[in-house]
């Protein structure tokens, strides 16, 4: 954790914090979906994170596409927005985050799938008919299993 959430945590613990975050779905042009495994939870989650202060949403959507797997973003499509109980999650450390998280598509793109920052492992595309959704990070399941309702049929 950087920034602006570290910081907030030092004020208020294991609290729960509204966390603003951008996140990508990066799709191949098979319509398989880029997927890795976080080192916290152990679960598959594509990549996001939380929005800098004054940070462009989609700069941060970006910006963590390329530190999280590798891959720079060409152009972004607006997916949905993750908010409500089933975005609510505590993190295995304890903290604690009701998450309004805006998700983009990314279907060009240029890179090969590669953790920088170390946040993920096993990185690779999934064919959308294949992915287990019990293997899917918690507060992210909806998006992953609407993405899957959309266009995995």
């Amino acid at each position: 954790m950087t920034g602006y959430m570290k910081e907030m945590r030092k004020f208020v613990g294991h609290r729960t914090i509204i966390q603003c975050a951008a996140s990508i779905i990066c799709v191949d042009d098979n319509g398989k979906i880029l997927l890795g495994r976080r080192n916290d939870n152990h679960m598959l989650g594509y990549s996001g994170g939380s929005v800098e202060i004054d940070e462009y949403v989609e700069d941060c959507a970006k910006r963590e596409l390329f530190e999280e797997m590798g891959i720079i973003a060409k152009e972004l499509e607006f997916f949905c927005v993750n908010s409500g109980p089933e975005a609510h999650y505590i993190y295995p450390n304890g903290d604690e985050v009701s998450n309004f998280e805006i998700v983009y598509l990314c279907r060009k793109w240029t890179g090969n799938p590669n953790s920088n920052d170390g946040e993920m492992d096993e990185l690779r595309f999934y064919d959308p008919k294949e992915i287990d959704i019990n293997q899917i990070s918690p507060p992210i399941k909806k998006v992953v299993a609407d993405y899957i309702n959309k266009f995995g049929k």
